[in-house]
């Protein structure tokens, strides 16, 4: 207890001012491909950016050409051809220009999505949709042209997939006001992305754009139907499969007339905060949360969506001035736990705030991460290569879940350090048999290299002796 209460946060008692975080994308990063060298995709390129050739449809070689470099860098999955996007570019013109005919000439039909089931941490089965390459870069055209239409109206406090807005914005503006607001109301739509209404959805997308290729093309991917694993197609009615490029664009839309504009209208002195199908709502009363509470989940039925009777609650924002008692003070949201903590303020005082810090789910997610790395098996490498092969991720830890509250990522870097000793022991023959000097080992590097790994500088470095 007393390493957190040491814990210099940026808290501040109710009436007191915030600081602002720097910002920085918790996504694990990938090692991207090389640039292909081939002359013939050189020209290939610069044929593809200086054509404007169309038929029936605006969509120009070159728009195409940009969306399969997007698709590229992002790399994904193979769809149910079984084409990797190594595979595709063995015969890129070709396959370029067969996507760009048939977009052009209303022609193009997206293949079926390949199914690949997920289980959640709360038990089930979550389903994503893996779309095949030329199905990623046909949204990609179409994301890069609804985008801008649409991305403008969106409400401020939408964060989710959105240019220049990120989870931790959301986390962070949570956090402010819950000194502000005493209630929450933590939702949970059930199995959202399965649920949108085609109809209501295709309502809202003519409220944007009378293109008729756009929309011709974003119904067709909602009704793309699942191939399963066994080899079965399953028709669908409803929703737009988790995994597709344009799907989370998609919800955006739907959840701002399902949700957003709703609350805009009915509580405009209630804020809220939403990621995709992620909210939580801030309230001034008891009573007030209660009649939200109800009054959302009657809407989102309206909006044929389900609000997760037992993922759903209102919780109290208890603090060193909010002393009441009730069963639930504390929520999480986007990988973050808020609750009742102890803090500094500027003075030095320690009080009790209500923050985020990293959720046990999430520090139980990375350190399964870290397990699975096996670098006791790694004896071959040094223990520099071992800091450039893992540093990224290390890092991208460090920059989303420490930003609020960092010291409970301790036990994650910890828990890192214990097993690069566990490595040391296994590659060093005079460590073979002593945990104990594998750590002494594992300190003196930290304290000659304290560079080395991105969590010694900030969360700490382990102990010489």
């Amino acid at each position: 207890m007393a390493e957190t209460i040491r814990e210099k946060t940026d808290a501040k008692r109710r009436d007191g001012g915030t600081r602002s975080s720097e910002e920085t994308s918790v996504m694990d990063e990938e090692r991207r491909g090389s640039v292909i060298q081939s002359q013939s995709l050189v020209n290939f390129e610069r044929g593809m950016n200086r054509t404007t050739e169309t038929k029936r449809f605006g969509i120009t070689k070159s728009i195409v050409w940009e969306a399969y470099k997007r698709i590229r860098a992002n790399r994904g999955a193979a769809g149910i051809d079984g084409e990797s996007i190594e595979l595709f570019d063995k015969n890129l013109s070709k396959n370029l220009y067969k996507i760009w005919n048939r977009m052009t000439s209303g022609s193009y039909f997206p293949s079926s999505v390949r199914q690949v089931e997920i289980p959640k941490k709360s038990g089930g089965i979550r389903c994503l949709g893996v779309p095949t390459v030329s199905d990623r870069i046909a949204q990609m055209v179409v994301k890069m042209h609804l985008e801008p239409l649409i991305d403008p109206k969106f409400h401020t406090d939408s964060y989710g997939y959105r240019p220049g807005k990120s989870a931790k914005d959301a986390v962070a503006i949570t956090r402010k006001r819950c000194w502000k607001y005493d209630w929450v109301v933590e939702f949970d739509i059930k199995g959202a992305f399965d649920n949108i209404d085609h109809d209501l959805f295709m309502r809202a997308l003519r409220k944007h754009t009378n293109l008729k290729w756009i929309l011709m093309y974003v119904e067709r991917w909602l009704k793309a139907p699942f191939e399963t694993k066994e080899g079965n197609t399953e028709v669908r009615s409803k929703g737009t499969p988790q995994g597709g490029v344009i799907s989370p664009l998609l919800m955006n839309l739907f959840m701002h007339y399902a949700f957003d504009l709703w609350m805009t209208r009915e509580y405009p002195n209630c804020p809220f905060a939403r990621y995709a199908d992620d909210a939580v709502i801030h309230c001034r009363s008891e009573k007030q949360a209660q009649e939200i509470m109800t009054k959302l989940a009657k809407r989102l039925e309206s909006c044929m969506l389900m609000m997760h009777p037992d993922k759903s609650k209102i919780v109290y924002c208890r603090d060193r001035n909010r002393t009441q008692d009730y069963p639930n003070i504390q929520f999480t949201f986007l990988g973050f736990t808020f609750r009742p903590r102890s803090a500094r303020d500027k003075y030095g005082k320690v009080f009790t705030s209500f923050l985020p810090a990293v959720s046990r789910d999430a520090q139980v997610r990375m350190r399964q991460r870290i397990r699975e790395w096996n670098l006791q098996l790694r004896t071959p490498t040094t223990i520099e290569e071992i800091s450039r092969l893992y540093n990224p991720v290390l890092r991208g830890w460090l920059n989303y879940y420490g930003a609020f509250y960092k010291t409970e990522m301790r036990r994650v870097f910890e828990h890192f350090d214990r097993k690069v000793a566990l490595w040391a022991r296994r590659k060093y023959k005079k460590l073979s048999r002593s945990k104990r000097k594998s750590i002494y080992w594992l300190g003196k590097i930290a304290k000659r290299e304290p560079w080395l790994f991105t969590h010694w500088q900030v969360i700490g470095k382990p102990a010489a002796g």
